[in-house]
């Protein structure tokens, strides 16, 4: 029979405090030293004693997490790790296993497309920390699959406005029917599109700050404008991009004091916990096949080109030629918010602190494009920038140019940089920014008409 043993304990911010894991093996010793491992923990524990056992728990029970030996008689770990991916997908799937156990580790890994294998004996404090990242991980993609459920519902209330409007306007039918498919086709863009989505969850990211402090969309359109301005690739363009978006992931965790604190004012211990984040990030995206290379850019945007970076202390160009572009857009942009010196530091102070830091933080040459292109493009869109309009809903224009990503207050991307706005297409921003909760209203960044010699009514 399964044995089910609550635990006390406080939840880590970004998992469930109620998460219910499941311990399988033969070995009644090794149960108790799994119990006795998270029994501070605050997640609920029950226990079986074969892959028979198991499953009859899952069947009786959800669970969110599994944790099984290789090695049991009957059903092995592998085949019930194997079974329970069948059966439950998203349940997070771990196997225990002995150095010798290759053949069953492999075969974990192909057919029960396991999160993680812990080799015995087990470090106790490795272990707690592996059940934490896959929680957060899966809270995390609990969040995502929320999203995209919300982003259906509002494109299926657009769907039933259009039809009010066309009953209403049937002699522009046609037009109405061409702006009623608006927030479908973003939709597809959005499922399409690899670094639409993480634009979108870094939006979630972007909620423990206040909304004068939110880095990741400038850091977004300064890596994407560098990496044109360089010459990068479309692919190393585009891991660039969720990288920027995704690249404080391994924050979500921590208190608010830490996540407001400007680093340098850390104390000790939250300097320690601080430098882990970067790590922390990766490993919570390792999972993501497509996000791999995303994954090691955010692993090493904190490496210093003079080789006192972490994790891995790597030096000039042993550290990887994105993770330095992204490092540079960080710093510049979390200076001006105040993220990283007690005060906020202006643009220009900004420049002026990459070139000092030129040859010990950051790539020399690659600062000096850099600054090159700040000072010729002025890519990081803000009201410095003459070429961008910011305007209100009342004073679009149609044939105007969206000039950055337009999203709702709910964090949903509404209309993607380089949309043009219609009659309608603004008649439809408006009817939507009247739902807007708490009175919010849209802000929409616009490239300035070649002919237009108006100021920037910003």
């Amino acid at each position: 029979m399964a044995d089910s043993t609550p635990q006390s304990g406080t939840a880590q911010e970004g998992s469930p405090a109620n998460a219910r894991l499941l311990l399988v093996d033969d070995e009644e010793n090794i149960l108790r030293s799994l119990k006795r491992v998270l029994r501070q923990e605050p997640w609920q524990l029950t226990i079986a004693h074969s892959g028979e056992e198991a499953l009859e728990a899952m069947a009786a029970d959800k669970f969110d997490l599994v944790i099984s030996d290789a090695r049991m008689p009957g059903m092995d770990g592998p085949t019930l790790l194997a079974e329970i991916r069948r059966k439950y997908p998203w349940c997070i799937r771990i196997l225990l296993t002995g150095y010798a156990d290759i053949t069953s580790t492999v075969k974990a890994i192909n057919d029960g497309q396991i999160y993680r294998y812990i080799s015995k004996p087990w470090d106790d404090d490795e272990l707690r920390l592996i059940i934490r990242q896959a929680l957060a991980f899966q809270y995390s993609e609990r969040r995502r699959l929320a999203l995209e459920k919300l982003t259906r519902k509002q494109n299926k209330e657009l769907q039933d406005l259009n039809v009010s409007l066309e009953d209403k306007v049937r002699e522009r039918t046609e037009e109405l029917k061409e702006t009623a498919d608006m927030l479908d086709l973003a939709y597809k863009e959005l499922s399409q599109s690899y670094v639409t989505t993480t634009e979108v969850f870094s939006s979630l990211i972007n909620k423990r700050l206040p909304a004068n402090r939110q880095p990741n969309a400038k850091v977004i359109t300064l890596v994407k404008v560098f990496g044109e301005f360089i010459g990068l690739n479309a692919e190393q363009i585009r891991n660039l991009a969720m990288a920027a978006a995704l690249y404080n992931l391994g924050k979500l965790s921590w208190p608010d004091d830490l996540f407001m604190a400007p680093s340098d004012l850390l104390s000790k211990d939250q300097r320690l916990e601080y430098l882990k984040y970067p790590v922390a990030g990766e490993q919570i995206l390792m999972a993501l096949e497509p996000l791999k290379d995303t994954a090691k850019i955010i692993r090493h945007h904190q490496e210093k080109w003079n080789g006192y970076g972490v994790p891995e202390r790597l030096e000039g160009s042993e550290i990887p030629l994105e993770s330095r572009i992204l490092k540079l857009a960080v710093d510049f942009i979390e200076l001006q918010f105040g993220l990283i010196l007690e005060r906020k530091v202006n643009r220009d102070n900004a420049i002026k602190l990459l070139k000092r830091y030129r040859d010990r933080l950051y790539d020399p040459e690659l600062t000096d494009r850099f600054i090159e292109m700040l000072i010729e493009l002025a890519p990081d869109v803000d009201h410095e920038d003459p070429s961008i309009m910011i305007l209100d809903t009342l004073r679009l224009k149609p044939g105007m140019v969206l000039a950055k990503n337009l999203y709702a207050a709910s964090g949903m991307l509404l209309l993607n940089e380089g949309k043009e706005m219609t009659a309608m297409l603004i008649d439809k921003l408006a009817a939507f920014e009247k739902g807007e909760p708490d009175g919010h209203r849209y802000t929409l960044y616009v490239h300035r008409p070649d002919d237009d010699e108006t100021e920037n009514p910003a």
